[in-house]
């Protein structure tokens, strides 16, 4: 009852995730759990409190720290490995992810648990956004248009979520797709939130993520697309300009679940999987595709956060590596 929800969202999800790996406490993974916000609900509280009668609760301080979600993940779990806690605004959970390949990759852990989690459903962090001048407004039957390139205000939406990612070399029984890229990158900045027309950072990231694999092999790509006028379409420019012969098929599930902060990268992810699994192209109510992929054998998932950081993730089918 003292813990944030972000935190009991993250315990929840790692929960699942590590009974779906079939890992257990003996398999001394590693976490690095990541938050936009951070214990947003929790602090507030806390603050008002203070505000109120100029004294602060006994456990205001750890319970807002932005270690606090990891920790306590570890402590659910009882692993041994390193727990590490971080916050790189919207990208943060495939920063997270990006940082368990290095771990694995390195040698110095043989598995890592890697998410985000977010409860920023506050009056508080919405008004920011309205600050902003960002957020939807309106009762449209889609208040958050994501990827609607006919939209002519800005439409985000926020939602609240844990999404987690149990990450090991080689295919195993369990295994849900293969990560065969990873890139990251930044841009420079007019301003706090800004971002270039054509999205340089997206470019490069995803430059990076393929590597030698032909651009023409990407079959779809999970767009951040966060509602926005100018972020939805820059990098819809980026994706072009990278995919110059061919586009892949393109969605965005922010329409659906709205802008989940830190967790986004890792649900979309969550997209990226499921369309693997089914092989089947999963698209937004706004784009209208007059054919299917053929066969869904590799999925593009970027994201990008305040700051001009921007991370790719491609992701193939386990059958495909065999």
């Amino acid at each position: 009852k003292d813990l944030d929800s972000s935190v009991l969202y993250a315990i929840f999800a790692s929960r699942m995730a590590i009974e779906k790996s079939g890992w257990t406490a003996n398999d001394n993974f590693g976490i690095n759990m990541g938050s936009s916000r951070g214990s947003t609900s929790l602090f507030e509280k806390n603050h008002e409190e203070f505000l109120n009668t100029q004294k602060a609760s006994t456990l205001s301080s750890p319970t807002t720290t932005l270690g606090n979600i990891s920790s306590w993940v570890a402590h659910d779990l009882q692993t041994k490995g390193p727990e590490i806690s971080h916050s790189i605004t919207c990208s943060t959970a495939l920063h997270a992810l990006i940082n368990g390949v290095a771990w694995i990759k390195s040698g110095m852990a043989n598995k890592f648990l890697v998410g985000g989690s977010e409860a920023s459903l506050t009056p508080f962090t919405i008004a920011q956004m309205k600050a902003m001048r960002i957020y939807a407004k309106g009762d449209s039957f889609y208040p958050c248009r994501a990827f609607d390139l006919d939209k002519r205000t800005n439409t985000m939406v926020l939602g609240e979520a844990a999404s987690v990612a149990c990450l090991e070399k080689g295919i195993h029984k369990n295994t849900m797709a293969v990560i065969e890229g990873v890139g990251y990158a930044t841009e420079v900045l007019e301003h706090n939130i800004s971002i270039s027309t054509d999205a340089i950072c997206f470019q490069r990231s995803m430059k990076m993520a393929l590597g030698a694999i032909d651009p023409d092999e990407v079959d779809v790509i999970v767009m951040h697309a966060p509602g926005t006028l100018k972020g939805d379409l820059s990098e819809k420019r980026a994706i072009e300009k990278v995919f110059c012969n061919k586009t892949p098929f393109l969605t965005t599930n922010k329409w659906k679940v709205g802008h989940t902060f830190g967790a986004s990268g890792m649900l979309s992810l969550e997209l990226a999987i499921l369309m693997l699994q089914y092989n089947e192209f999963i698209a937004t109510p706004f784009v209208s595709y007059t054919s299917s992929p053929e066969k869904v054998n590799r999925v593009m998932v970027n994201a990008v956060g305040f700051g001009g950081n921007a991370v790719s993730v491609l992701v193939k089918s386990p059958s495909e590596s065999k």
